[in-house]
């Protein structure tokens, strides 16, 4: 019994020199590491990005110039997954593109709320730099107008606010070139043999009213039919909430402008407040908010191709 009490009284001396072992920090740690936090995320070049323009820096500056820097990063990434949603669109992968839509409107609350922080500032606080950010202004971010490009809001007439601007002009000219999202939505609704023929600004105008009559129609569809069409009647939604958050976004936009220099010229020269209020009711999707209006509980009776007593046919 002693010696097996001896075997146990070492086993935990053992036990607790490990554990106090475990317990003290490695001097190494770190040492000689090829990558760390500041490293991966350049942390040293981004903080020094924010180069204030008053002299002296006024305190708000550097919250202005965070808080812009902050939505080119998300204006970034709501590309990444705007490009990645139009790609797995092309290729049938539906629940990938929902996915992606999904973060971009996670995202887009995100740019909601940082406007507030904005807000932040008094008006005098603002006024005491504005004048040094002329000609300067929000209307030429190029990342901005590549998000209205991809959405379906195209101006080709833009392009002349990006002359000097090779990089951006470039990027634009691609945007107008490449299929939007509403464009790949419609075409995939036709693969699933729904009536849903695309836009042709060479057509004349009574047709392109048919067309989009016909694209209405095939929204009804879907909306009525979800349960036929799951992962369609899910990327749908996924596309009108990116709509309605771009929306919000412009709203919130207007008041947190107008609060700060009410209805002044903006520094690009712009109309400023009353210009940005012209572009409230802009709409990426026009034919999914339009297709509630004619949703109907007696659908079978407006002869839906769908409904198990009608006859089908073509939309």
């Amino acid at each position: 019994m002693a010696k097996s009490s001896g075997k146990q009284s070492a086993n935990i001396d053992r036990r607790s020199g490990d554990a106090t072992n475990a317990k003290e920090p490695r001097d190494d740690y770190g040492r000689d590491a090829p990558l760390s936090y500041n490293k991966y995320l350049r942390v040293p070049d981004l903080i020094q990005l924010q180069i204030c323009l008053s002299e002296p820096a006024h305190h708000d500056e550097l919250l202005f110039i965070t808080v812009h820097q902050t939505y080119e990063l998300w204006f970034k990434q709501i590309l990444h997954e705007l490009d990645a949603a139009a790609r797995q669109i092309e290729e049938d992968r539906v629940f990938a593109a929902v996915r992606a839509l999904r973060r971009v409107a996670e995202i887009e609350k995100i740019l909601v709320a940082q406007l507030h922080v904005l807000e932040t500032m008094t008006p005098l606080n603002f006024l005491e730099f504005r004048d040094r950010l002329k000609p300067a202004s929000g209307f030429q971010s190029m990342q901005f107008r590549e998000i209205e490009f991809v959405s379906g809001l195209k101006d080709r007439g833009l392009l002349a606010c990006f002359k000097e601007d090779d990089f951006a002009l470039a990027r634009l000219g691609a945007r107008l070139e490449a299929p939007t999202l509403g464009e790949l939505f419609f075409a995939l609704l036709g693969r699933r043999g729904l009536n849903a023929p695309l836009d042709d600004p060479s057509l004349d105008e009574t047709t392109r009213q048919q067309r989009y009559r016909h694209r209405v129609q095939a929204v009804v569809e879907l909306l009525t039919h979800h349960e036929r069409f799951p992962a369609e009647f899910m990327l749908a939604e996924g596309l009108i909430e990116h709509d309605e958050l771009f929306q919000l976004w412009r709203a919130h936009h207007v008041r947190m402008v107008e609060r700060m220099v009410g209805t002044k010229r903006g520094t690009g020269g712009s109309e400023g407040v009353n210009y940005l209020r012209t572009t409230l009711d802009q709409k990426f999707f026009p034919e999914l908010w339009e297709a509630r209006t004619h949703l109907s509980l007696d659908h079978a009776g407006q002869g839906c191709p769908f409904h198990p007593t009608a006859e089908r046919r073509d939309l």
